[in-house]
């Protein structure tokens, strides 16, 4: 259920974290997709255009991560979030956007969201600094 794993030396089982990338920009999903390729340990398990398939396929795929955009047609990442950490508190949900942290909408920190990343700042060792500070339902900036 969204938890991968591959061999290792000794008969070890490494776990691989699964990743949904979400963001109606091809750009930032190519970027997102660039830098997981990059990343031992890191899988991309699928992408979405959209909130509304956000949801669907956290529901189909149950990945460990989801780096949701903010601003989504059909339906916005704040909803998306809301709604995937409710059917799935175990999903750690970061929020991206270029918004300057201090500029998100309220609703961001009630999103059940664990946390936000500007868009500026997709690096691999900024998603392993997230994904070492995890706290699933507190919000914080990247």
């Amino acid at each position: 259920m969204g938890r991968r794993g591959r061999a290792c030396q000794a008969g070890e089982v490494a776990r691989s974290h699964s990743v949904l990338v979400v963001d109606d920009q091809l750009p930032f999903r190519s970027a997102a997709k660039a830098v997981l390729r990059r990343m031992e340990g890191f899988e991309l398990v699928g992408e979405a255009a959209s909130g509304r398939e956000a949801v669907e396929l956290a529901g189909r795929l149950h990945p460990d991560l989801v780096l949701m955009d903010i601003n989504m047609p059909e339906m916005n990442g704040i909803e998306a979030a809301r709604q995937i950490t409710a059917g799935h508190p175990d999903v750690i949900v970061i929020l991206c956007s270029t918004y300057d942290a201090s500029d998100l909408p309220g609703s961001a920190a009630a999103s059940g969201a664990s946390g936000y990343l500007n868009k500026e700042q997709l690096s691999a060792d900024m998603l392993r600094r997230i994904w070492a500070g995890r706290q699933p339902g507190v919000f914080r900036s990247a």
